[in-house]
C-alpha cells in the first residue's frame, strides 16, 4: 500500500574523516522516500527552491515515489552544512539556511488524503498536527522528531503523540523528551503520551522497540566503510514504513522484521554520501543483508 510522507528537501554540504561533498541531495524526507521505495509507493509532500533543477527531480523519478506534492516556489531549496569527527553518532551543524522551506506549509493534494500509511519526518510538530487534519482515517501514523522542537515545541509535541500509532527518536532525545536519565523509563512515559509503539534510535549501537507488552532490541550492522551517516535515521524509517506498507501488518512479530529492515536501509544508506548507495540497490541486496542481520543476532536456547 502506499505511504505519505511529509518532510524536507534540501541541500546538505557534508564532511566527514572520509571525505566531503557540496550540495548534494538530502532532507528528512529524501532519504525516507528513497529507502522506502524498495518495498512501497511513495508520495512526497515537501517544497524546494528554483534552484531545484530536473536532475534533482529524477533522482525520485527513477523510485517509486510520486512528487505530485513536491511544490516548487521562488527562493532558494533548504540548506544544510555540517561536520562529522570520529564519533559519527554526533553532527555538528555549521550552518543553516532554511529558504523556502521557512514558509512550508504542507497542503495535500486530494489524493493524497486517503493514503493509509503517513509518517511525518522531522518537521515543526504544528505543521505535522496540520497534515493530520487534512488525511482521512489512516491506517497508521508514525512520526520523527528531533531536539529542537523538543526544546522549542513541547506541548505541541505532546499534542501530536496522542495521534500517532509509533513514535521514532533517538536516545538522547527520549531522555530529555520525558526528562528521565533512564531509558526503560523514558519509554513508559512517552507511551503514556499516546503512542501504542516507541522506536528509539541508538546509532551504532542499533534500536530498541518498546510497545507496552515488550522490548525488542536490534543491533547496527557491522560496516567496514562508513563515509557519510547523513539521513541514517530517515533511511532508518524509511525502511521500517516500506515494509510495514508491504505486508499491511503492525503485529508484534512483523514490527519487528521492519525493524531489521529500516537497519537494513540505514546500514547502506551510510556507506556513501547523499543517496548514492541507496539509488543502486537490489531487493537481493536487501534481502541478502536482511539474512545477515539474521545470522548476526541468532543463537540457540539452553
Amino acid at each position: 500500500m502506499d505511504i505519505l510522507v511529509v518532510g524536507s528537501v534540501a541541500f546538505d554540504s557534508v564532511e566527514t574523516p572520509f571525505g566531503r561533498a557540496e550540495d548534494v541531495l538530502g532532507g528528512s524526507a529524501t532519504y525516507f522516500s528513497a529507502s522506502a521505495s524498495y518495498f512501497a509507493k511513495v508520495n512526497l509532500v515537501a517544497v524546494v527552491g528554483e534552484d531545484f533543477s530536473e536532475e534533482h527531480i529524477r533522482v525520485f523519478n527513477e523510485k517509486d515515489i510520486d512528487i505530485k506534492g513536491l511544490k516548487r516556489v521562488n527562493g532558494r531549496t533548504f540548506r544544510w552544512k555540517g561536520r562529522y569527527d570520529y564519533d559519527l553518532n554526533q553532527a555538528h551543524t555549521i550552518d543553516t539556511q532554511l529558504n523556502v522551506f521557512s514558509n512550508f506549509d504542507p497542503v495535500l493534494p486530494e489524493e493524497y488524503r486517503d493514503i493509509p500509511y503517513v509518517f511525518l519526518a522531522n518537521i515543526d510538530p504544528e505543521l505535522q498536527l496540520k497534515v493530520l487534519e487534512q488525511v482521512r482515517k489512516p491506517m497508521f501514523v508514525a512520526c520523527d522528531t528531533m531536539n529542537f522542537w523538543i526544546e522549542g515545541k513541547y506541548d505541541a509535541l505532546r499534542e501530536l503523540l496522542r495521534y500517532v500509532d509509533l513514535f521514532v527518536i533517538n536516545e538522547s532525545e527520549a531522555r530529555e523528551f520525558a526528562r528521565e536519565p533512564s531509558l526503560v523509563k523514558a519509554a513508559r512515559f512517552i507511551l503514556d503520551c499516546g503512542p501504542g509503539i516507541l522506536i528509539i534510535k541508538r546509532g551504532e549501537y542499533g534500536a530498541l522497540m518498546f510497545n507496552g507488552r515488550s522490548v525488542f532490541s536490534a543491533p547496527a550492522y557491522p560496516l567496514e566503510d562508513i563515509y557519510d551517516p547523513t539521513g541514517a535515521g530517515d533511511s532508518f524509517a524509511g525502511g521500517l514504513m516500506g515494509y510495514i506498507a508491504y505486508t499491511g501488518d503492525v503485529g508484534e512479530e512483523n514490527l519487528r522484521k521492519a525493524i531489521i529492515f529500516g537497519s537494513v536501509m540505514a546500514s547502506f544508506n551510510v556507506e556513501s554520501f547523499s543517496l548514492d548507495r541507496l539509488r543502486n540497490l537490489t531487493m537481493n541486496d536487501i534481502h541478502t543483508r536482511y539474512r545477515e542481520f539474521k545470522r548476526l543476532t541468532h543463537f540457540e536456547d539452553i
